[in-house]
């Protein structure tokens, strides 16, 4: 039995990256109803670089009870909800790599800021200690801070541009989930643990559109020996 998980990064508040990727998650429910979903939730979205897409100020969730009462709602048995960075950019320089370049204490800072969020919310009790770093970059330092919050899952990048800022430090992390499918940039093909992820950005080429939910029913119809897992099943 060959193990599948479907990741989605940057679940927010902001109108174009927001939760209505979710209607393509039911449409491929009502195909695959043990399907799990893995959602990747930057608890303050914030961009202030790319036009068209920045905000004026962070996209807490604590500010949005609407959008966290719908999260709070999502069927436990089809979904889960990960942490995603806090703003998941720099502001001012960049909208992605939040996690690169921190010291301990500063990435300490990062997840506790986090929960703080979280835990002023109906999410209190909702979220997996479960993490992605944003453009999965993440210092050697926030991988080690990471383990004394009490992260159990670090979702990252086999690939060497993300691998080399972790300087051999998610080797001693105990549970690693590597993705290896990343549509379009990887064809859709199965592994003995496959993670597929996908993003909730219209903009990104990797957003979960119809076409590529389309694609993704079709692949996952012709697979024999599937069990849909969430990440820490993996």
């Amino acid at each position: 039995m060959k193990k599948i998980n479907i990741s989605i990064d940057d679940i927010s508040p902001h109108p174009m990256s927001s939760v209505k990727v979710l209607e393509r998650c039911y449409e491929i429910i009502d195909v695959f109803p043990d399907v799990k979903f893995s959602l990747f939730i930057p608890i303050a979205y914030w961009r202030t670089i790319k036009p068209g897409t920045a905000t004026n100020i962070p996209l807490g969730i604590d500010q949005f009870p609407d959008f966290c009462n719908l999260l709070l709602n999502l069927s436990e048995s089809n979904f889960e909800l990960c942490y995603h960075g806090l703003y998941h950019g720099i502001p001012g320089k960049s909208d992605n790599d939040e996690f690169q370049g921190l010291s301990y204490k500063e990435a300490m800072f990062k997840f506790n800021t986090m929960k703080e969020i979280v835990d002023s919310t109906v999410l209190k009790d909702k979220f997996k200690k479960i993490f992605r770093p944003p453009a999965w970059r993440m210092s050697p330092d926030a991988i080690k801070a990471s383990k004394d919050f009490g992260i159990n899952v670090l979702a990252l990048s086999p690939k060497h541009y993300a691998k080399k800022t972790y300087n051999k430090q998610d080797e001693l992390f105990e549970k690693v989930v590597y993705y290896n499918v990343n549509p379009p940039f990887d064809d859709l093909k199965l592994y003995d643990s496959t993670e597929v992820v996908y993003h909730a950005c219209e903009w990104d080429k990797n957003y979960l559109s119809k076409d590529m939910t389309s694609n993704l029913l079709s692949f996952l119809s012709d697979q024999k020996d599937i069990e849909f897992c969430f990440l820490g099943e993996m």
